[in-house]
């Protein structure tokens, strides 16, 4: 068993000077394992190092302090350490398990290392064909998907040029319906007039009578029907002019999209058609992370598809657009037609509601004269009631103060006095009752006199209503453009 001695830093801290040889240098530690040191006397501070982890492991020392506190009883262990053989029986580098545990720790590393090398190589095996299998069935997906696009590619350029086909016809015969669109157009001019005129009469009512009733909704409605008609023709008449433009963008965006097709048919074509043995082949570093896309298939179909959905539209409206002409004709004169007799109709129900109401607002008004005069009848009835209530208060407060003037005892409360008290209490209520039933007659009055001459307002009102509905805006109602000038055949 070799010496050690005590961590440098203890023998540092120490006051007393140490011998050059007792610690050597921690680089040297090495070679002084093989030399045995001096005996000297070792105090306290070196038996005990404070910190003895710091350059080796400290073993066990219970068994070999058992015979030395049998010899010396009641001694502490640092006093049973004045010899060097002690000291080294106590301080060891490592224990024999520590020897057996680390050799069997290199055996198990050992063998793990063998097994993750052996396991490694399977692994690697299996993964070269594993990963030869997946690219050569990612090629074949590969060149399933280009024959799939090249089979899309080649249905939309068909369908393209069926309707690039289509679409060359369809350009002419709108000058006679265009006339007759003009012609029509000029003949609502009229109508509308007319109804924008009993707009304004209308406007001259007074009052409550300036009601946005179903008349006035039904000439509002009238100048938007007239407008609305006069809106579609001319929108027709723009479309007659701007058909052939229309078309020919529509045609241009097909020609443009098949080009594209074709383009983009040859160069898949050529992919799909290419093999590892294939010449011309080489590697682009990179290309996979360049993504040049702009669109997905459904973005792509979405195109071509749209493309053709607006030939047909266009070709459609080409197509129809003098059907649609002669059915705008008589949908717009029938539709003026109608909203003229429902304008008279309205006008016809007002005058005579006005007419009814004219003749009720003015028997309200001969009622309330008659409530007027018998409402004032009462309130003298109750200032009357007020006046004769006056009298037998002031007989039975007489009364009670004069009964305040009995000498001593006989000031007793007697029946008599209760009633007295009694008395004049009830006769308040009275006249507060009646006081207050004057105010709420006075009140009704004034409100039936100002019933009387909103009634009287309003009766000027019906007849300046009843004027304006059937002398002014009738009176010019009277003529309207026939059906035949409503269709511009004159």
């Amino acid at each position: 068993m070799e010496l050690v001695g005590s961590p440098l830093m203890a023998t540092y801290a120490h006051p007393k000077s140490t011998p050059t040889k007792f610690l050597p240098a921690i680089s040297t530690m090495a070679s002084s394992y093989k030399n045995r040191f001096p005996y000297y006397p070792l105090p306290q501070s070196f038996s005990l190092p404070w910190l003895p982890s710091a350059y080796y492991k400290t073993a066990g020392i219970n068994p070999t302090l058992a015979p030395i506190s049998k010899s010396s009883p009641g001694l502490t262990p640092s006093k049973m350490l004045p010899f060097v053989s002690n000291r080294t029986t106590l301080f060891t580098r490592y224990t024999p398990d520590d020897w057996y545990r680390s050799n069997l720790t290199n055996y198990k590393e050992s063998e793990a290392s063998r097994h993750n090398s052996e396991r490694l190589r399977v692994d690697t095996s299996r993964m070269i064909q594993d990963k030869y299998q997946q690219i050569k069935k990612t090629q074949v997906e590969s060149t399933k998907n280009l024959g799939e696009r090249v089979n899309n590619i080649e249905f939309w350029r068909s369908e393209l040029c069926h309707e690039l086909d289509e679409m060359i016809g369809e350009t002419n015969a709108l000058t006679d319906m265009k006339k007759r669109l003009e012609r029509a157009l000029a003949e609502t001019e009229a109508p509308l007039q007319v109804t924008q005129e009993c707009l304004l009469h209308r406007e001259k009512r007074m009052g409550i009578d300036l009601v946005h009733d179903d008349v006035e909704k039904q000439l509002f409605t009238e100048v938007d029907v007239i407008r609305s008609c006069q809106e579609r023709m001319q929108r027709y008449l723009d479309k007659a002019k701007a058909q052939l433009a229309s078309s020919r963008a529509a045609q241009h965006e097909l020609e443009r999209d098949l080009a594209n097709k074709q383009a983009a048919h040859r160069i898949d074509d050529k992919c799909h058609h290419l093999r590892n043995t294939s010449d011309g082949i080489s590697y682009y570093r990179g290309v996979e992370r360049v993504d040049a896309t702009i669109s997905v298939p459904e973005s792509w179909a979405k195109f071509t598809d749209d493309n053709i959905l607006l030939s047909q539209s266009e070709r459609a409206a080409s197509a129809k657009l003098r059907d649609n002409i002669e059915n705008l004709l008589v949908v717009t004169a029938n539709e003026m037609w109608r909203q003229f007799n429902s304008v008279n109709v309205a006008f016809t129900n007002r005058i005579a509601e006005t007419a009814d109401a004219k003749n009720k607002i003015q028997t309200h008004l001969a009622k309330t004269l008659q409530e007027i005069f018998q409402i004032e009848m009462n309130i003298e009835a109750i200032r009357k009631a007020i006046r004769d209530s006056g009298p037998p208060l002031k007989v039975a407060q007489t009364r009670l103060d004069e009964r305040t003037r009995r000498p001593q005892v006989e000031l007793c409360r007697d029946p008599a006095q209760l009633r007295l008290v009694n008395e004049v209490h009830e006769i308040d209520e009275t006249i507060q009752s009646l006081q207050q039933r004057l105010r709420d007659a006075e009140d009704t009055l004034q409100m039936l006199v100002h019933a009387k001459s909103v009634l009287e307002h309003d009766l000027a009102v019906k007849a300046n209503s009843l004027f304006i509905d059937q002398e002014k805006c009738m009176g010019m109602r009277k003529t309207f453009p026939t059906t035949t000038r409503l269709l511009g055949y004159v």
